[in-house]
């Protein structure tokens, strides 16, 4: 029960929140054909995840290691607050966020799965990890989703956040 209430007084500060894309919002797979990368499959409940963080004030980012179109033609069509592709090292876009919404790296959610997503996640103030994460990442994070990435585990966190605050 103490932990539960420690996650709910993390929730309660977010106002941001940042999710990693393939692993995260995709099931993870890369559908390649000869002319490149041809497909990736996102979950239509973590969209609306996104959609009613925003109606709370709540913007959503995306940072993913990979230049993707696909990725880019979500993110106009989702209409997150910004995206941010070939990035390598994600907590150095920490100082560039924080200013641009004018909040603390305590006020930020972060979602991710791999590796790549370790050092940013120590610096947020709520780290979360699909089911399918890395065993690293998993005994790092805040809250672990019953969900895998690509299969609504965007939207259980959203809902988590949304639900510590009401």
């Amino acid at each position: 029960m103490k932990l539960k209430r420690a996650l709910s007084i993390k929730c309660k500060k977010i106002k941001l929140v940042i999710t990693d894309v393939d692993g995260v919002l995709t099931d993870g797979g890369m559908y390649y054909s000869e002319n490149g990368e041809a497909m990736k499959k996102f979950n239509t409940h973590d969209s609306m995840g996104m959609e009613l963080l925003q109606k709370n004030g709540i913007q959503t980012i995306l940072i993913t290691r990979e230049n993707s179109k696909i990725v880019k033609k979500r993110a106009e069509k989702i209409k997150v607050a910004d995206v941010f592709m070939g990035v390598i090292d994600k907590e150095s876009l920490l100082p560039q966020i924080c200013k641009k919404f004018k909040i603390s790296n305590s006020e930020i959610a972060y979602i991710g799965d791999d590796i790549n997503d370790y050092n940013i996640m120590k610096k947020v103030g709520f780290a979360a990890t699909p089911n399918d994460g890395l065993q690293k990442i998993k005994s790092k994070v805040d809250y672990v989703c019953k969900l895998k990435g690509g299969d609504g585990a965007f939207r259980e966190v959203a809902d988590f956040i949304l639900n510590a605050k009401n």
